[in-house]
């Protein structure tokens, strides 16, 4: 029977299936898989768009839809419940379609094209939801968040236990913040704020604030029932971390970030007596004190040893601790939160400049069982604290970005450490040599491995890493950064069949276009197309890399591929083209990280969520294969009539 006459065959047999029946198998799938099942045939392109009238889940963050492919997937549902949308390509005319008042949980990112309307429909069409998400609301110049929003946002979603504004609340709200606060539900237990003054947490959060209806009614708390707190302000003060501690009494999460713009005065920092202040009621199990250098090389100057000493007598029962820009602060400070919080599972410190070996001597000795630790820019550190932290054999994650002075006896201790996920080694001091000890057993459980940055690497670390390997669970590795490694490397690394998601190699002088054919033609195993794992491909200012490599960047190559980094200079026309053939792909030039929210603080470590539809399978939905091509080979022979 010939191959037309079998598909034939399949249709009929589909086509004798109960509709009830193959409705229950695709509510199984999400919605990207749901419209690659509805792409095969009519008889489940029309099962498809029944249940897209009653799936309880939609989630597309992966790609950023636009109103005409979002408008027949999001028909009136009235049992939806969740919703998750990446809509960097919508604006307020979404509104309608997006806020079904049914929804229990919602999350839109990337909404800079949405003007303060956003907050104000969402509280009066969804009144029965329980978490809400927006990010970067109102950005893009010309949009505007009011005060009136918010407003409506909070006395409309009266259900609400978990509130996340990634964006500058701060601009135009500031008239009349604290009291629109106090409209917020009572079942509010998560507040996340994308950034808001240290003034305004201080007044929102101060008890002694009048309704403007009565002289005599006092509020006695905003927010009481919150349970945990996530802000990024301008400051960290003495004045705004005893207003969280004395206000929020039932707080067991605090996550404070800043990045001061201009160096501190005592009356706008934290000192030791802030830190007194902390955890005033005893519940704390999670805290963050961060000070970002995003703007300017500052520190917590004013917090030394005494300050971490009455950190750690009010916070014995922590189990998650992150540090940052404690510059003052030496190993007795720090050792003493080791030996004081005996429940303590993760611990981070950044910017540690007077963090050494000692801090971790004995730590073996002690009850802890770490599983996460961040020691990132920890210069003073050697193998020697690798070799004793790696007593904790749970160890999940190992962040030792820029702790240059870490060699291949730290990898040597890394390799007992069999149940770790990620380990990050950026700018350290390891060779070739020292690799394979991270063979079988660590290699076996990675799932993150980044050396950037590690200069005496060269192609050889390739096959020391995965050299007789088969079936590894590695999905993201980063190579960004190392002088010596070539076009020969990506070679070992397409043969070893590796199924990576994200492939980074920015800053790789030797890596060329070699290299990107190779990707373009790796297969991960018999059954699948030519390269269609990766979902990143960072290859910004390699210097190889000419404007042959777009022929492969094309489709049907890199199908899956969400996000590229090239450099612009390569030919502009050329990368336009590429951008306006491949609508889902983000193609970046300008040499930013790829693939991280804006607000993430990079020392959260979590998996991306990978579940949106391949673009390999959209293609085939549309029928549009040649249009994307014609003009990307019109760029390249005017490119080539320019040499």
């Amino acid at each position: 029977m010939s191959l037309p006459n079998e598909i034939a065959t399949a249709m009929e047999s589909l086509d004798q299936l109960p509709s009830a029946l193959l409705a229950t198998i695709l509510t199984k799938l999400d919605v990207s898989s749901i419209c690659s099942v509805a792409s095969t045939c009519t008889v489940f392109n029309a099962c498809a768009h029944h249940i897209l009238s009653f799936i309880p889940t939609f989630h597309l963050l992966g790609t950023a839809p636009s109103m005409e492919l979002l408008r027949p997937l999001l028909p009136p549902n009235p049992w939806m419940k969740s919703m998750k949308v990446n809509c960097g390509r919508l604006d307020d005319s979404a509104i309608q379609i997006l806020l079904q008042p049914s929804l229990q949980e919602l999350c839109m990112l990337n909404c800079a094209d949405f003007s303060g309307k956003l907050l104000s429909e969402i509280g009066g069409r969804c009144k029965d939801l329980r978490s809400l998400c927006l990010g970067s609301v109102a950005e893009k110049r010309g949009r505007a968040i009011h005060i009136s929003d918010l407003e409506e946002l909070l006395s409309g979603c009266t259900h609400l236990e978990a509130l996340v504004l990634m964006f500058d609340v701060s601009f135009s709200m500031r008239h009349d913040f604290a009291r629109v606060w106090a409209l917020a539900s009572d079942k509010l237990t998560s507040l996340e704020i994308g950034y808001i003054s240290s003034v305004m947490v201080t007044e929102l959060l101060s008890p002694n604030f009048e309704f403007p209806q009565s002289t005599s009614r006092v509020q006695p708390s905003i927010l009481p029932n919150i349970h945990k707190l996530s802000l990024s302000v301008d400051y960290i003060t003495d004045t705004m971390v005893g207003t969280i501690s004395k206000g929020l009494t039932c707080l067991t999460h605090l996550d404070l970030r800043d990045a001061p713009l201009i160096e501190p005065r005592v009356t706008f920092d934290l000192t030791n007596s802030g830190l007194q202040l902390i955890n005033q009621q005893g519940k704390l199990k999670h805290l963050s004190l961060v000070r970002s250098q995003e703007f300017l090389f500052t520190y917590f100057k004013r917090v030394n040893d005494l300050g971490l000493l009455l950190l750690a007598d009010k916070c014995a029962n922590l189990e998650s601790i992150f540090l940052g820009g404690f510059c003052r602060v030496t190993d007795t400070g720090f050792k003493t939160i080791l030996h004081s919080c005996s429940t303590l599972y993760k611990l981070r410190v950044s910017h540690g400049t007077q963090l050494t070996d000692l801090v971790f001597h004995d730590i073996s000795a002690t009850s802890l069982s770490l599983t996460h630790v961040s020691l990132r820019r920890c210069t003073l550190l050697t193998n020697h604290a690798v070799t004793n932290l790696a007593s904790n054999k749970n160890l999940k994650v190992l962040d030792l970005r820029d702790c240059r002075n870490l060699g291949d006896g730290a990898l040597r201790a890394i390799g007992n450490l069999h149940n770790l996920k990620t380990l990050l080694l950026d700018g350290s001091d390891i060779t070739d040599m020292g690799l394979p000890y991270l063979r079988p057993g660590v290699i076996s459980s990675l799932i993150t491995l980044s050396v950037r940055g590690c200069k005496k690497l060269t192609d050889k670390c390739i096959s020391a890493l995965f050299d007789g390997s088969s079936k590894l669970p590695l999905q993201e590795l980063d190579l960004s950064n190392l002088p010596n490694l070539s076009d020969n490397a990506v070679i070992l690394l397409a043969k070893s069949r590796i199924p990576l998601l994200e492939l980074r190699m920015r800053q790789c002088p030797l890596v060329g276009d070699t290299s990107v054919v190779v990707l373009a033609s790796m297969l991960v195993d018999e059954e699948r197309w030519h390269g269609n794992s990766l979902r990143l491909l960072d290859l910004f200012n390699c210097g190889g890399i000419t404007q042959r490599s777009f022929r492969w960047l094309k489709k049907p190559y890199f199908p899956r591929l969400r996000w590229l980094g090239v450099t612009g200079c390569v030919n502009r026309d050329i990368v336009d083209a590429l951008a306006r053939s491949r609508p889902f792909l983000h193609v970046s030039c300008h040499g930013e990280e790829l693939g991280a929210e804006q607000w993430d603080t990079g020392d959260d470590f979590h998996m991306h969520d990978y579940d949106e539809m391949d673009e390999l399978e959209q293609w085939l939905q549309e029928g549009d294969y040649e249009s994307g091509d014609e003009e990307m080979a019109e760029a390249e022979n005017v490119a080539e009539a320019m040499e």
